[in-house]
């Protein structure tokens, strides 16, 4: 596990593989599905500093903001905007736990090389499901306070998650093209 939540980018390993190395459209399909979870985990993080934003200023009150968490593509039966977060983290969760178990290893297989990568990788998803619990402590917290001070631990949480997730996600992107494209998921 990565100790130091703050990334040095020069830390990472990469593959290095040009950024414009040319693979088919077919071949472009998995890294396009890739791209296309994590647009979705980068939208629902904007919203859900969005929310937490306007409760903050007075702008929505809970209630409003659980409409507004309805018409989200993640859901929950209980809405307010700690069951969201938390269905939030749980989504991260999930896609990290499929891409250790299942991803990597196969990527680990069919491309040795990748292995630094791939370690790197997982060591970032031990982190980022540190942060998500500190999300969830939070949120337990604002529904235990309830007050200004337990709504800034919830947007520093979600500050946190957000910083480390992109860069995540960023980095993925950038050193799994290739293998995706070569590879596929499975």
């Amino acid at each position: 596990m990565i100790e130091d939540t703050t990334w040095d980018e020069s830390t990472r390993p990469t593959l290095a593989e040009p950024p414009d190395a040319p693979y088919s459209q077919m071949q472009l399909t998995t890294v396009d599905h890739l791209v296309s979870i994590h647009d979705h985990l980068r939208g629902e993080l904007d919203r859900v500093r969005d929310l937490i934003s306007q409760v903050r200023r007075g702008v929505l009150t809970v209630g409003e903001a659980r409409a507004g968490v309805n018409e989200m593509t993640l859901r929950q039966n209980n809405w307010t905007l700690g069951a969201y977060c938390q269905s939030y983290c749980g989504f991260v969760n999930g896609h990290h736990s499929l891409e250790d178990a299942s991803v990597f290893p196969h990527l680990r297989r069919a491309e040795p090389a990748s292995a630094p990568v791939l370690d790197r990788l997982h060591a970032e998803h031990e982190v980022i499901h540190g942060l998500l619990d500190e999300v969830d402590r939070s949120l337990v917290g604002l529904v235990r306070e309830g007050d200004g001070s337990a709504l800034d631990a919830v947007e520093r949480a979600v500050d946190d998650l957000g910083e480390r997730l992109l860069s995540h996600l960023a980095y993925e992107e950038h050193e799994l093209r290739g293998p995706l494209a070569r590879h596929g998921f499975y």
